[in-house]
């Protein structure tokens, strides 16, 4: 198994060197549309509607990256991945950033040679039970059956939740979340475990959400954030400072709403360099002048992002807890744009 495991890394790890020579942001212009891998569809973070649109969180990020190099948020192909697909599909070039609730580890990032360009949802694992089974606590599963996605960091934690509390359990292994959530619901496991933004995004989905229960525990750190593959700083840089340009405007209160009107000018520096009237932050990424202004416009600032597609008023109903901006007392926080 160690040796399987092993050679998978290698594998991973040579496509991403070869994948990367290439330069992706060129690639992206020429093409004239970004490869986004998403997950295969979780309500909130990526999902398409009723007419295959994708729309969530971290489609939003796609959007802002595709609206900042090529001007138009629409022009991305969303491929579906699954947490054994995934790397996968970045190393080989099949997709040119991922963006699916994937949490920033030490192996991915070293090992398998990812780069990680940001965290845009501070997460942690829980537990979802039926309100029937009468469970109060993560402590009160021993011997449970629980369904967990494989290839994932939530599969690793699981283990470890359970070894150290010295309890048992039985694994139901699952590939994508909609087979989770028809097994639970199913009864073919007592409990579904995953990112508990994850767990609230799947109960909203239930026809009856009051009947199932989100433990308190949370027994993980899950920095969830986009990725690129090592060895394309260019384009590492792009990403990056797309999703720090959605974090800065909702820092200075740059939106949907006031954006046109905040780029004829304005008396605050820091607001002209990001929207590209004053300096050269554009030339140095290789873009135009407007490109943080393009990729605010395809679906607003961090704040908007979550609020319209996460955010307490939607079925999902999450609060920003740890998301607030760090003026807020959160975690969200971005390096300045000068």
């Amino acid at each position: 198994m160690k040796k399987s495991v092993f050679l998978g890394a290698m594998t991973v790890a040579g496509l991403a060197a070869g994948a990367a020579a290439a330069g992706t942001l060129d690639d992206v212009k020429a093409r004239g549309t970004l490869n986004c891998g998403v997950t295969t569809g979780l309500v909130g973070f990526a999902a398409p509607d009723a007419n295959g649109v994708w729309d969530g969180f971290d489609v939003g990020v796609c959007r802002a990256v595709a609206a900042a190099v090529l001007g138009d948020p629409m022009a991305v192909e969303f491929v579906p991945t699954t947490g054994q697909t995934r790397f996968t599909a970045l190393a080989s070039g099949e997709i040119d950033l991922l963006a699916r609730n994937t949490t920033w580890t030490f192996s991915r990032d070293v090992d398998l040679k990812f780069e990680f360009v940001g965290v845009n949802y501070y997460d942690g694992q829980g537990f979802m039970v039926p309100r029937e089974l009468g469970v109060s606590s993560a402590q009160d599963l021993d011997g449970a059956t629980v369904c967990i996605q494989t290839g994932t960091t939530t599969e690793l934690n699981l283990a470890d939740y359970f070894r150290s509390n010295d309890i048992s359990y039985e694994p139901v292994p699952i590939e994508t979340n909609a087979e989770a959530q028809q097994q639970y619901l199913a009864g073919a496991c007592d409990v579904y475990t995953t990112d508990a933004s994850g767990l609230a995004a799947t109960r909203a989905t239930f026809e009856n959400p009051g009947d199932h229960v989100l433990l308190p525990e949370i027994v993980s750190k899950e920095p969830l954030g986009p990725l690129v593959r090592h060895g394309d700083n260019e384009w590492a840089d792009v990403a990056r400072w797309t999703l720090n340009a959605l974090i800065t405007a909702e820092e200075l209160g740059v939106t949907s709403a006031n954006i046109e009107e905040l780029s004829a000018g304005t008396n605050n520096p820091e607001i002209n360099r990001l929207l590209g009237t004053e300096g050269e932050l554009g030339a140095m990424l290789g873009l135009e002048a407007d490109w943080a202004k393009n990729a605010l416009m395809a679906g607003g600032n961090y704040g908007e992002l979550f609020e319209a597609n996460i955010g307490e008023s939607t079925p999902i109903g999450l609060a920003r807890g740890l998301n607030a901006m760090w003026t807020e007392g959160g975690l969200i926080y971005s390096p300045p744009f000068r």
